[in-house]
């Protein structure tokens, strides 16, 4: 018989200061892009992302089942867009002070911004698309730190 699914158990771990870092990057031809950059009727569809991306950090406990409700003492979400090549990296950066890492968080935290910017997109380029959703860095915990290699 297989175990029932279930949160790991968690209140033994030290809190600590964990901090995660993900990435993706959302193509589009370089006219969208350059559309999303002036802004659109619906207001400035770079800072919505920012938005979306910050709730979606706070909200991931809601989404997976398995996440831990975590402490959140920051999160940031940078974006770089590129109209010449069409392309909008996106960076979610997520702290915390808590038993267990905030890696889901910013992982969900650049999806979602980068969901957003498609949702702007479509209207100019339906073959947009999203690439590349990674964990970049994170530290803290009983696991150490990582740095994914470039």
């Amino acid at each position: 018989m297989t175990e029932a699914s279930r949160m790991v158990e968690v209140g033994s771990k030290e809190i600590s200061a964990r901090e995660a870092v993900a990435e993706c990057t959302i193509r589009m031809s370089p006219e969208a892009c350059a559309a999303l950059i002036a802004g659109t009727p619906k207001g400035d569809p770079l800072e919505a992302a920012k938005v979306a991306g910050l709730l979606a950090a706070k909200r991931t406990p809601h989404l997976l089942p398995f996440c831990h409700p975590v402490a959140l003492t920051g999160a940031s979400i940078a974006l770089e867009p590129e109209a010449r090549s069409g392309t909008i990296r996106v960076e979610a950066t997520v702290n915390a002070l808590d038993r267990t890492g905030v890696e889901m968080e910013a992982l969900t935290a650049a999806a979602v911004a980068a969901l957003c910017l498609y949702d702007a997109a479509k209207a100019f380029d339906r073959a947009a698309q999203i690439d590349g959703l990674r964990l970049v860095a994170k530290s803290g915990g009983k696991s150490g730190d990582y740095q994914r290699q470039r």
